[in-house]
């Protein structure tokens, strides 16, 4: 059974930084992309930065574009999402996402990806 669990969110100050981690478990291949999400209260899940298997295609929503990195470590299974100058805006349920009919890609549709972490909050003050 695949399952993907999040950790490293929390409260932190405008202009802060805080790295998200998403590790996988139950998956013996690592060719499939993964992305990462966030959901603010009262708005619909958006997508935030998605990654191919091997890290060589990644995208970014304009909004986290030059502030965020998306990055993952095959050997340790997680996927990593380094977020800097962080913003009130930015504060949301962040998910993680892996693996997709399209197997390595990265996507940037939630709804085609297969499986999901539990979400981590994380909360910008201004």
């Amino acid at each position: 059974q695949v399952q993907l669990v999040e950790s490293g969110g929390g409260m932190v100050q405008a202009g802060g930084s805080l790295r998200l981690s998403c590790v996988v478990s139950g998956r013996t291949s690592d060719k499939y992309g993964m992305g990462w999400f966030r959901q603010a209260p009262g708005k619909e899940r958006e997508f935030v930065a998605a990654i191919s298997w091997n890290g060589g295609t990644i995208y970014y929503a304009d909004s986290v574009k030059g502030r965020f990195t998306i990055s993952r470590d095959n050997v340790k299974k997680t996927m990593y999402l380094q977020m800097s100058s962080l913003k009130p805006e930015d504060t949301a349920v962040y998910y993680c996402a892996a693996d997709s009919p399209y197997g390595p890609y990265p996507l940037q549709t939630d709804n085609e990806y297969y499986y999901w972490g539990q979400g981590t909050q994380v909360t910008v003050s201004s």
